[in-house]
């Protein structure tokens, strides 16, 4: 179902400005709301949205993504769906920001982004925001989604994290134990973070590089290793002329990897793979080995636990045997 923005697709939000004379979003206590927000959802990674706090906000999502919930205390779904997403923030540990807005305090942060209803999610991403849902939505289908937003951000330059709102124990992931004192962000990937943040992508690939060579089963070292070559690859690339001459030379290898790269890159996931699977089918030795090595790659930086994942692994099989 699509969510009934205002304008089909992503929302601009470097062109919204606080409407004019709009009044502060009341509180229980009369005063700003509390670190880490109040109501559903309320937990270190959460922030309650009004008319004064939007843009400020809002601006955090050329860093990190910052996930919009509008929840209204006469729908039980929105909330729920709220506490849901307060309870994922904090198990991402500040990868994501969270923003809820109740629709009936702040009706003019709604009107402003074209939210006619609740529940509603939206995530904002480098200034646009996109939707996700406007209906209840099973827990572990929006951690997968939540893992498909931190891996665009990372596929995008947007690897850092945001800082807690609240001392508020985190939950620990499922099949993870988190450390109480343990810190929002490892030092380890400080550098190839902060190269990353400045744009300076070899230098990022060879901090991870070094991360993966001393320890092999970094998972998250690997995965910004894979994520920040994505980026070299494609690092100045025309996309149009990158289709065209995949469309001219289908059994030339590289020319179908730049594009699927250029397709995870923005988020079509299974087009990339679709697009591997069938140069893996048509071509054979050596070429077929690049392929496949080249989507095995592809498939790690998604995530070996992402369905389509295992999805597409069954449709490789099929393609070698």
């Amino acid at each position: 179902m699509t969510v009934p923005f205002s304008r089909p697709g992503a929302v601009d939000l470097s062109a919204l400005q606080k409407p004019a004379g709009a009044p502060a979003a009341p509180s229980s206590t009369g005063g700003p709301p509390p670190a880490g927000g109040s109501g559903p959802g309320s937990g270190a990674y959460t922030v309650d949205i009004t008319a004064e706090n939007f843009q400020t906000e809002m601006q955090r999502s050329a860093t990190v993504p910052v996930v919009l919930v509008f929840y209204s205390a006469g729908s039980p779904e929105s909330l729920d769906l709220a506490a849901t997403l307060g309870r994922l923030a904090d198990e991402f540990e500040g990868r994501w920001l969270l923003a809820k807005v109740d629709v009936d305090a702040n009706p003019q942060v709604a009107q402003a982004v074209g939210a006619t209803g609740v529940p509603l999610v939206a995530v904002a991403l480098g200034g646009q925001l996109a939707p996700i849902a406007q209906q209840a939505v099973p827990e572990a289908e929006l951690r997968q989604v939540m893992q498909q937003v931190v891996q665009t951000a990372v596929a995008n330059g947007m690897s850092g994290r945001v800082e807690p709102r609240a001392d508020v124990a985190a939950p620990a992931a499922a099949g993870t134990a988190l450390a109480a004192d343990e810190d929002e962000s490892d030092p380890r990937y400080a550098e190839a973070e902060d190269a990353l943040a400045a744009g300076d992508i070899e230098r990022a690939v060879a901090a991870y590089q070094r991360l993966v060579d001393a320890d092999p089963g970094d998972l998250e070292a690997k995965r910004g290793l894979g994520a920040a070559k994505l980026m070299q690859r494609t690092e100045g690339a025309d996309p149009q002329q990158a289709r065209d001459a995949a469309a001219s030379a289908p059994d030339d290898v590289q020319a179908q990897t730049r594009v699927a790269d250029l397709d995870v890159l923005g988020g079509h996931v299974e087009d990339a793979f679709d697009r591997l699977v069938q140069t893996v089918a048509r071509t054979a030795a050596e070429d077929r080995d690049v392929a496949r090595a080249h989507l095995l790659e592809l498939f790690e930086l998604v995530g070996n636990d992402d369905p389509r994942v295992l999805t597409y692994r069954t449709r490789l099989a099929n393609a070698l045997f």
